[in-house]
């Protein structure tokens, strides 16, 4: 008896799980780590930057932890150059700190900073990572030549702000 229970049971159980597709149904899938195939390519179009995105910035020989400060960067189309993006920089809520203009080619991103919106005040460079999808760029703002001694070279990160596509 318990021999053809057990037996029943597993034809059931079978039974059960073909049936699934039919009814529309499926068995729910483990969440996959390995990075999505559109994901897997280091060159951005400019339309990927546009948005809003997070800002943390923090010393070279510091952590990501303790930020020296935060702030939003929104991008959009560059009105001037088609292939490439410009960008206000709000820092700590202060709004018009900086403007950004730069672009992503060959899976590096870069950017120069100016306070006046003439003469370039920073450099920003990134290696994009295809992991990220587009999603986030780290890298280095460096300060040019002939700024305070204050300004030191610091590390970024930008986190596009989900909403944003």
């Amino acid at each position: 008896m318990r021999f053809r229970l057990c037996h029943a049971l597993r034809a059931l159980g079978c039974a059960g799980v073909i049936a699934w597709p039919a009814f529309g149904l499926t068995q729910a899938q483990p969440p996959t780590t390995a990075t999505p195939a559109a994901c897997q390519s280091v060159l951005l179009q400019p339309a990927q930057l546009y948005g809003q995105w997070s800002l943390r910035l923090w010393p070279e020989d510091g952590t990501q932890a303790k930020p020296v400060a935060t702030g939003t960067v929104h991008f959009e189309r560059h009105p001037e150059y088609p292939g490439s993006v410009r960008g206000r920089l709000t820092l700590n809520g202060e709004a018009g700190d900086a403007l950004l203009s730069g672009d992503a080619t060959d899976g590096e991103f870069q950017l120069d900073e100016s306070e006046d919106g003439v003469a370039i005040s920073a450099v920003w460079n990134a290696a994009v990572n295809p992991a990220d999808c587009g999603r986030r760029l780290q890298g280095t703002r460096r300060p040019t030549e002939g700024r305070p001694a204050s300004e030191v070279l610091l590390n970024f990160e930008l986190s596009k702000v989900p909403g944003w596509r």
